[in-house]
């Protein structure tokens, strides 16, 4: 197992900056997750720390040393990518014991070795199968287990579950994570869902066009995002966000915004009288009144989905998102209030999207 350093990282693609100025920590045996949209360079920095892609500034450290310079195959890293890059002309077994074969490693150890990765993902029936004899998730696991025979000090992971069927990527998904809980090893993973990011990582990094915008664990993110952005990224359904003024009268805080005033945090400090915000709160923090009281809404769409109903309903203009556990009666054009606690809201500044406190 190593720590894992980016120190002030940046890339060029010719004239283009992709990357710019990284810096952050992995600790020894952590589980980080690089999450942002396409685009926003999360699979750059990780064939960085790879090798597989050269540096055009900064350092990256592993264990604390430097390894900018370092081929991909003396870094100590193993790599699972989306495609699974499995040898289609050799067995489970053989695919699985190839990196040790290239390293003349001893037959008993590599039996070994491959005989535990393949009890630990339960790929024991298929060692003698080839790649095209297995489904997505055996391939995928079979992967994993390429990885895991090669003992390395860290994991990388590009996101791996992409080409998997929704079902099959939860199931993946609890894999994984028992497979990190249970090796420890240090592992860094990719992807562009914030459902895998929130439900396997130690700490989240949000990354966006070329930049880190906050680093946190799953539930910081969720409860305090730092800026707009993040707000709007982590969570399903997205935060609504409605654009709004800040009113301060008599002690008493509130956004005005499409029409109707809504509340803050309790003790919300920052922000002037009359400054330009950007109020947010998550569907599962907006409720229905059952007695009248609230903000009145018109619901648009109903889409019951089981132990959760899910609505679309608009206010002064604007759509807003509401999820309520269990049933309601409302239907469409019908008009419903919606209320909630101010202590979940969240608000931004107008201009810099940074969260006001």
């Amino acid at each position: 197992m190593a720590s894992v350093s980016f120190r002030q990282i940046a890339k060029n693609f010719g004239k283009v900056k992709v990357i710019h100025g990284i810096s952050f920590d992995i600790q020894d045996g952590e589980f980080v997750v690089l999450v942002g949209p396409s685009g926003c360079g999360k699979s750059t920095l990780l064939r960085m720390l790879a090798g597989l892609e050269p540096i055009s500034g900064g350092d990256v450290l592993i264990d604390g040393k430097v390894v900018n310079e370092l081929e991909s195959k003396d870094r100590d890293i193993a790599m699972v990518f989306q495609s699974y890059a499995l040898y289609p002309h050799m067995t489970v077994r053989e695919n699985m014991a190839f990196s040790l074969k290239l390293r003349k490693a001893d037959q008993s150890l590599t039996d070994e070795r491959v005989n535990n990765a393949a009890r630990i993902l339960n790929l024991d029936v298929l060692l003698d199968r080839y790649p095209r004899e297995l489904s997505g998730g055996q391939r995928q696991r079979v992967a994993m287990g390429r990885a895991i025979v090669r003992d390395p000090k860290v994991f990388l992971f590009d996101e791996p579950l992409s080409n998997l069927d929704a079902k099959l990527r939860v199931a993946m998904r609890a894999e994984i994570k028992a497979l990190h809980q249970r090796l420890k090893t240090t592992t860094v993973y990719v992807t562009h869902d914030q459902i895998e990011a929130m439900t396997m990582a130690d700490r989240i990094v949000v990354m966006h066009d070329g930049i880190v915008e906050q680093i946190g664990t799953p539930l910081e993110l969720y409860d305090r995002p730092g800026n707009l952005f993040v707000a709007q990224f982590i969570g399903s359904p997205a935060m609504n966000v409605l654009p709004g003024v800040l009113r301060r009268s008599g002690g008493t805080v509130q956004v005005e915004a499409k029409g109707q005033y809504w509340p803050v945090p309790t003790g919300l400090a920052g922000g002037a009288d009359g400054q330009a915000v950007s109020y947010g709160i998550r569907p599962s923090d907006l409720t229905i009144s059952g007695s009248g009281n609230g903000i009145p809404a018109k619901v648009i769409v109903v889409e019951p989905t089981g132990a959760e109903t899910e609505l679309l309903v608009e206010v002064g203009g604007q759509q807003l998102v509401v999820v309520i556990h269990g049933r309601t009666q409302a239907q469409p054009d019908e008009i419903v209030h919606l209320i909630m606690d101010g202590a979940k809201a969240h608000v931004f500044d107008g201009a810099s999207g940074q969260r006001i406190e």
